[in-house]
């Protein structure tokens, strides 16, 4: 009996587990759709600008942590955009990986010094040699989030 009851009790925790996620969804505040951006367009928006307030719609690649809303975007080409609610508060389920969203926030480009900055004026006995590294990371700090599809 005991058997039974454990059974139906997992039968019913994996049934609600796997439900997906109702459209218009919204996790932090409504996001603004006046302006909406692309995703994929979203790095030759921003141009030289370090950070812009933008609200941007496309597809979650990964979940990262579901504590504090740690998640990809697909940026196109390969790219991806990584993005963290600036609530630590929220959690956003793991069931939103492939799923489009609307989200609004602070898009930046992150600073990486791999021009040698990092040797300037020092005297190179060490034998370091880097390499440029040319991809930049944009990062997304979400206020907003709204599943599309």
């Amino acid at each position: 009996m005991k058997l039974f009851v454990f059974i139906v009790i997992l039968f019913i925790t994996a049934t609600v587990q796997s439900q997906p996620l109702p459209r218009n969804m919204v996790f932090g505040k409504k996001p603004s759709t006046k302006g909406l951006i692309m995703a994929n367009k979203l790095e030759a928006f921003i141009g030289k600008r370090a950070r812009i307030n933008v609200s941007i719609s496309g597809l979650v690649t990964l979940v990262t942590k579901s504590k504090g809303g740690w998640f990809d975007i697909d940026a196109g080409n390969g790219k991806v955009i990584t993005a963290h609610f600036k609530n630590y508060n929220i959690n956003i389920p793991t069931s939103l990986k492939n799923h489009y969203i609307v989200a609004e926030g602070v898009a930046a480009k992150q600073f990486i010094a791999a021009d040698s900055q990092h040797f300037a004026g020092d005297k190179d006995n060490h034998g370091h040699r880097t390499k440029p590294v040319k991809k930049q990371v944009i990062t997304f700090e979400v206020k907003g989030l709204r599943v599309d599809k």
